[in-house]
């Protein structure tokens, strides 16, 4: 009796996702939701592969966090494991002897979208660097918001890098969006002189404009107040040096909510917007646009873009170097015909 093959081995292993969070039309813009996968197609170095996590950390929570890759399987095993899941990008880290490369596509049919990055830093190098990071447990709840700036060349490869950057995150309505849920920020700002993107990952927090860092802290951690030291509980909301709210009392950094939020943001009170980076962090550059899933026609290329350039100033110099000969050629000419004219005129 024959036996059946075990193809186990070749198969994508993909955590379920809870079925509270498998909405696949929004309620309020009543688009597609994007969700996304990010896996490598490669065995990476253990920083490398950290990044890998901080970035499907970031897509929380339209992604699978708990994506297995194997190095048997190919890009078609999760094409076929992403239909169903209504997956709708891919995030594909590699990594080579010379340079690591991101490529954004979407999915089934393409465009693809190749960045090299030139320098990163991890989530917690970011953490490492700061006297009080923040990660609340909440901050993964809601997709992040997406800011993209420098962005407005009419260059073809400009423009499907905005177009798949704004995709890649569920939109909002800004009528109807709560404000709890846009508490962290990706923010891409383009440089047109060097090329390059500063990939920036953030999370918001408010702060009520005019109270006191004790006041607020008080209403929000509720913790009985130290008044030892005090003579009057007066002294405890009146005492300078507290910290300064200097950076917080500034118009450009304030907003006024339109609903409370929290025990200490009310509605139509001023609260100061502050961004804390919270990783990962990049610094890349588009090289490469291909019509289809990581195939195709190529739309740009950065590299061909360089030889070109080359060919165009060599195939230059070669035309100014021949018309130099055409003109050393007719000189000679025209000497050797006034010679032959001098002798004939000598005969005569």
């Amino acid at each position: 009796m024959g036996r059946f093959k075990n193809n186990k081995k070749s198969r994508v292993i993909v955590k379920p996702i809870p079925k509270k969070n498998q909405e696949d039309v929004s309620h309020v813009t009543g688009d597609k939701i994007p969700k996304s996968f990010v896996f490598s197609r490669m065995k990476l170095p253990g920083p490398v592969k950290q990044l890998q996590m901080d970035l499907r950390k970031l897509m929380l929570p339209y992604t699978a966090l708990s994506l297995k890759e194997k190095k048997r399987n190919t890009l078609r095993d999760f094409l076929n494991v992403s239909g169903p899941m209504g997956v709708t990008h891919f995030l594909m880290l590699s990594k080579t002897a010379s340079s690591l490369s991101l490529r954004v596509a979407r999915t089934p049919q393409g465009p693809t979208l190749t960045f090299k990055i030139h320098q990163y830093s991890l989530a917690s190098d970011i953490a490492q660097s700061q006297l009080r990071p923040r990660c609340p447990q909440d901050l993964f709840k809601s997709p992040p918001l997406i800011v993209l700036s420098g962005f407005g060349s009419q260059e073809l490869h400009l423009k499907l890098a905005t177009i798949m950057f704004q995709n890649i995150f569920p939109a909002i309505d800004i009528n109807t969006v709560k404000l709890s849920t846009c508490q962290r920020l990706v923010l891409l700002n383009y440089n047109k002189d060097t090329k390059l993107i500063d990939f920036r990952h953030y999370s918001i927090r408010l702060q009520p404009v005019g109270v006191s860092r004790r006041i607020r802290k008080f209403v929000q951690n509720h913790q009985v107040p130290d008044l030892r030291n005090l003579q009057d509980v007066s002294d405890f909301v009146t005492k300078a040096g507290y910290g300064s709210e200097s950076e917080g009392d500034e118009e450009a950094a304030t907003v006024t909510l339109s609903s409370d939020l929290g025990r200490v943001n009310k509605g139509s009170t001023k609260s100061a917007v502050k961004l804390q980076e919270i990783g990962p962090r990049m610094t890349m550059q588009l090289v490469k646009v291909e019509e289809g899933l990581c195939t195709g026609g190529i739309i740009f290329s950065e590299y061909e873009n360089v030889d070109g350039k080359k060919e165009k100033l060599k195939k230059k110099q070669d035309e100014e170097g021949d018309e130099e000969e055409e003109e050393e050629d007719s000189e000679e000419e025209g000497e050797e015909g006034s010679e032959e004219d001098g002798e004939d005129m000598d005969e005569d």
